[in-house]
């Protein structure tokens, strides 16, 4: 398959995000090799762009590559046809009306420049340069130079032996090679050494300007994939919504179903995993208001189930010789209420629980062993992770965990950080201290189901209420007040239907799982067709090259 017969199939033959970004990618690589184009015999060989010294060099260096080069074409090193002149930040700023403007990269893509300046030292761009920009997210981009004063992070590119539209495609195609961000930095820069040292293939300036025509048209066309991609990921949106809306009013007969019936046709109108998601936050949404399983007449209603919750409560608190907590008056702007089943009851989450708490506020001492101290990072939604954990002394160890001791059938929820209200159930009888950026919940378990807690407090209305009640969102990531989690207004059913529900997410959650596997599978299987359909076509170039 040439590259031309890719084009043609290209939308049948993939449909994943990164397709068309990969296939520019194809066709700047096969430009500046030689191999987009056949070559034109009657082209004046690119050695005649060289002076004397520049095919000296070349020769010395790469003589043996010269054999290997399409024809026409001679390997050169970068740095003999390139110099970058790199801009620098002038002594003298802010002098409105004097001296030369100052050029960053919005004042050479059209904004006014802003800052005057006169500096000696600094290198001055003139109409007709090209300019380089070095660092930040546009590192690689050729600009048309003005009159000026030039920034730091820019750079006069001057050049011999290119066309000034053929350099750009050359820049392009090397733009991943030459933008690097050191380990652990955000901020790419050009690497200006590895662009000067790099071995380049210089095409005929006829063919530098054929080769630019040719990439202007592919590029254009792939415009159009991507326009017509888009397109289709629009209409798939609206075909999943229409889907995921037959869970808005669920007949309660026809749930499952119904259920299986949006996951299927999701699985056929998207190539994104993150409409499961959609799915699963719809799922807890009705699970949390009552419209995921039928109310039974026999459940005892939730107003008395309160009642034995209160004395439960007082039970294991006095067993356990934990203090009463304070009441915490709620707000009344962070109020919120839901049309509820006739058997459910509205209650804020004290009312249901015999401890909330978090754990201690000191700085904890750590050591390389000892033991287990917990933090907001080993809780995700719905998964209690201890497995990466730091430790402390023995003594710290019961002095962090006084009055705060998680069991099993706890629920653990994130109060500090950027996960902020995200729980799990503690599964698992490890006994661990942790830290303020952890809430413990206590519950009487038989009576009030831990894993319907969770389901609540990580469904879209759970997230909310702790989005709402965090404090220091501009500051910092923020944190979740202890007396207003207690305020939490929880939609309760009775204690049957809590367990009848939990089950029934599980199951539909399972369905998920399934389609988020089968989506998966899919996409390695689309990367794997497209690297072998750009395989196959690069080697189809090869061919063509070889026959000439």
């Amino acid at each position: 398959m040439n590259v031309q017969q890719l084009f043609a199939s290209f939308e049948r033959i993939v449909d994943s995000p990164d397709s068309v970004a990969k296939l520019r990618r194809l066709v700047l690589s096969l430009a500046v090799r030689g191999k987009l184009l056949p070559q034109d015999p009657s082209d004046e060989p690119a050695i005649g762009l060289l002076g004397g010294e520049q095919r000296r060099d070349a020769a010395a260096r790469y003589g043996d590559e010269q054999h290997s080069s399409p024809m026409g074409w001679i390997a050169v090193r970068a740095g003999s046809l390139i110099s970058l002149t790199k801009g620098r930040k002038p002594a003298r700023l802010n002098q409105e009306g004097a001296g030369l403007p100052y050029l960053d990269i919005a004042a050479l893509e059209g904004s006014r420049a802003r800052q005057f300046s006169d500096d000696s030292k600094c290198p001055v761009a003139s109409v007709g340069d090209l300019i380089v920009v070095c660092d930040g997210s546009r590192s690689g981009l050729l600009l048309e130079g003005r009159t000026g004063i030039l920034g730091s992070t820019l750079a006069i590119l001057r050049y011999s032996g290119f066309c000034r539209d053929y350099l750009r495609v050359l820049f392009n195609a090397l733009y991943e090679d030459l933008n690097t961000a050191k380990k652990g930095a955000a901020i790419p820069h050009l690497n200006i050494p590895r662009l000067l040292s790099k071995t380049l293939q210089l095409p005929p300036i006829s063919e530098q300007h054929r080769i630019v025509v040719k990439v202007d048209e592919l590029m254009a066309l792939c415009d159009r994939l991507e326009a017509a991609r888009a397109e289709r990921e629009a209409a798939r949106d609206r075909l999943t919504a229409a889907s995921l809306s037959r869970l808005n009013t669920p007949d309660l007969e026809t749930l499952l179903d119904d259920a299986r019936f949006a996951l299927d046709a999701l699985s056929a109108l998207t190539v994104r995993p993150d409409q499961i998601k959609l799915l699963r936050q719809a799922i807890l949404s009705l699970a949390v208001r009552g419209k995921l399983v039928r109310q039974e007449a026999t459940d005892e209603v939730a107003s008395k189930l309160l009642e034995h919750i209160a004395v439960e409560n007082t039970r294991l608190r006095d067993g356990k010789g934990l203090r009463p907590q304070k009441l915490a008056l709620p707000v009344a702007n962070l109020e919120s209420d839901v049309t509820l089943p006739g058997s459910w009851q509205s209650v804020y989450l004290q009312d249901i629980s015999y401890q909330i708490t978090d754990g201690t506020h000191l700085t904890p001492s750590y050591t390389e062993s000892g033991r287990p101290f917990l933090s907001a990072q080993n809780v995700k939604p719905f998964k209690f992770m201890p497995a990466r954990h730091r430790f402390v002394s023995q003594e710290h160890f019961d002095a962090y965990r006084a009055n705060r001791r998680p069991e099993r059938g706890d629920v653990l929820m994130t109060r500090v950080g950027a996960g902020i209200g995200e729980a799990a159930v503690l599964d698992s009888d490890l006994e661990f201290a942790f830290y303020v950026s952890l809430c413990l919940i206590k519950i009487p378990t038989e009576l009030v189901s831990p894993d319907y807690l969770a389901l609540w407090l990580n469904s879209p209305d759970g997230r909310e209420s702790s989005r709402l009640r965090t404090y220091g969102k501009e500051a910092s990531q923020g944190n979740l007040n202890l007396g207003l989690i207690r305020t939490f207004k929880v939609p309760l059913p009775p204690t049957a239907e809590q367990i009848r529900i939990v089950e029934q997410v599980n199951r539909l959650w399972s369905i998920c799982d399934g389609i988020e596997a089968s989506l998966s599978a899919r996409d390695n299987c689309r990367t794997q067709l497209l690297e072998a359909v750009l395989h196959d076509a690069l080697e189809s170039a090869e061919v063509l090259e070889e026959a000439a």
